[in-house]
């Protein structure tokens, strides 16, 4: 069965939809959602969006802080021209639809977290991702060229050699020796007057993305959708950790899809652990926004002991990765399981109005947060590298764009900015958008496109063996390649994926394809590029910290890139 459309977006997020509104007008678009249109990251966003917006702050401080979160791996270029474009995308926002909290006198409630100088941060309430979740599907669902595909999902990106040969496997998971790393001055990566010729890249010139092989899990069948065309939009990996705040669609699909189809990733060694999930068998996933520590929350010990400050002088308001290594540093002294957030020195009427959707949840877990303070740890929250484009949003792939989470475009650095990763997802969806417009212009859809071949493989009667699979590679990832790192950790934990992809892509092969494998396959190779990109920095730098290298080395102030062979 084929679809054929104008823009086929992979996921539903923040860049995804906003992706769409820009483009629904130029012509036919395709939603891909792994389950529900309303189940992604961008849902899930607390906190709020960073931009300039009270005459008290300006871009300059906002660049600086942007600068110094990213210890020196940022592209100063992209960060301005983010920065420069912040508030015109708060517009965009609120003329979809979303209604942001505001003060007294009718202006924006700015929020402060940490890493800001200032107060720059607009929310909505403590649900902002929610909102702007809400407002962006309610105008993509009015408009009649846009279309949802719930309970499907990518499995490979269709390109010219699916022309030549097609199989049950048409794209194995590629071996360590198919992949080679590559360091660039971060001054010739990307730049924001001469972006670099993507399209012309590491493929080759003339390779390019036709849309995409989808399954559909209502059918168990795999159809073609073919595209103009196709934008990644499919967020980050958390998954591939075995404690996260991301929710369970998260397990690196776009970036495993682009670098299969030979595109580069880059900075896939920087995994920002958020330092405040609640620690609770049952909140799985819940995060603690770093706003509680903006409006004034303390992290304590056990025994009320504060400590941040001996890790650093802003004290609560360090950036995440200096935070979330204080808090491990502490849990491996004293053994505990946990730490404390304690924001009940805060007037309770203040703490249930800037923080409902918290002060709610939290008690159905039985903790009172005006009253009592709450156990946190560390979790995986935020990749910084991803699926390397330029200002654009082009990829190394002839018509495949990208943005948010699942791309790298220089403006986080080795660490992200509290509130900065749906700045990113506007503006840099907005840039491609503007791009896949132009480009639609001048292509025709191919007549046919190369059929899914199901082969010999067959229904798998052993799901547990994906299931241990699964739990594996996320437990050896958690306790090998997590907040604070090793040498003969990385290497270890090499070793067994290796081994771990062996059997993994001999299911792919032999089975007949159903979600857990797809994610599986993906996660595999997410965290073989997590490894590889961390044995390759001989240095600590932002949120990679190695016990061999502890300090940050100037010669290393690159990106790295790993692209196959």
């Amino acid at each position: 069965m084929n679809t054929n459309c104008d823009f086929l977006v992979l996921g539903s997020g923040l860049a995804g939809l906003s992706f769409a509104l820009k483009v629904a007008d130029h012509g036919t678009v395709a939603i891909i959602c792994k389950t529900t249109k309303e189940e992604t990251a961008s849902k899930q966003a607390q906190g709020g969006i960073a931009a300039v917006l009270d005459p008290n702050d300006s871009p300059e401080d906002h660049i600086h802080d942007t600068l110094s979160a990213g210890c020196g791996l940022c592209d100063e270029a992209i960060v301005r021209a983010v920065v420069e474009a912040s508030s015109s995308k708060i517009k965009d926002l609120i003329d979809w639809g979303v209604q942001f909290s505001q003060t007294d006198k009718g202006t924006l409630d700015l929020g402060q977290e940490g890493g800001h100088s200032r107060r720059r941060i607009a929310h909505a309430g403590d649900i902002t991702g929610a909102e702007i979740q809400r407002a962006l599907l309610l105008a993509c669902m009015k408009h009649p060229n846009i279309q949802f595909y719930e309970n499907h999902i990518a499995v490979d990106l269709i390109t010219k050699r699916h022309f030549q040969e097609i199989s049950p496997s048409p794209n194995p998971l590629p071996s360590r020796e198919g992949i080679t790393e590559k360091n660039t001055p971060l001054n010739r990566m990307i730049e924001k007057s001469s972006p670099l010729p993507l399209w012309e890249g590491v493929q080759g010139e003339g390779n390019q993305c036709f849309g995409a092989y989808i399954l559909d899990e209502t059918s168990s069948g795999v159809k073609i959708f073919a595209s103009k065309i196709t934008f990644l939009s499919t967020g980050g990996a958390g998954k591939v950790y075995l404690y996260t705040s991301n929710p369970d669609t998260a397990c690196g699909d776009g970036m495993a899809l682009a670098f299969r189809a030979g595109c580069r990733v880059a900075n896939m060694e920087f995994v920002q652990f958020h330092p405040t999930c609640l620690f609770h068998r049952e909140a799985k996933t819940f995060l603690l926004s770093e706003a509680l520590r903006g409006e004034g929350a303390i992290l304590k010990l056990k025994d009320g002991t504060q400590f941040l400050e001996k890790y650093d002088p802003r004290g609560n308001l360090a950036t995440r990765d200096v935070v979330a290594r204080a808090i491990d540093s502490e849990l491996k002294k004293s053994g505990e399981d946990y730490v404390l957030l304690d924001i009940t020195h805060k007037p309770e009427s203040f703490v249930k109005e800037r923080f409902p959707g918290i002060y709610k949840k939290c008690l159905e877990y039985g903790f009172d947060i005006t009253q009592q303070p709450l156990p946190v740890v560390p979790a995986a929250h935020y990749f910084c590298g991803g699926v390397v484009t330029d200002t654009h949003g082009k990829t190394d792939l002839h018509r495949l764009l990208a943005a948010g989470e699942v791309a790298y475009t220089g403006l986080h650095g080795a660490n992200r900015l509290a509130s900065n990763s749906l700045l990113e997802a506007c503006v840099f969806s907005d840039w491609a958008a503007k791009t896949a417009i132009e480009e639609a212009k001048k292509i025709d859809l191919p007549h046919t496109l190369p059929a899914w071949k199901t082969g010999n493989a067959t229904h798998n009667d052993e799901q547990v063996v994906i299931s241990q699979n699964w739990d594996e590679v996320r437990r050896l990832m958690w306790n090998y390649v997590g907040i604070v790192r090793s040498t003969k950790r990385l290497m270890r934990a090499k070793e067994r994926v290796a081994l771990l992809k062996k059997e993994i892509r001999q299911y792919y092969w032999d089975f007949i394809l159903n979600r857990n494998l797809i994610e599986l396959r993906n996660l595999v190779l997410v965290a073989e590029l997590v490894i590889d990109s961390a044995l390759s920095r001989k240095e600590s730098r932002g949120l990679h910290y190695t016990l061999d290298y502890p300090e940050s080395t100037p010669s290393q102030a690159y990106p790295t890139l790993l692209s196959r062979s």
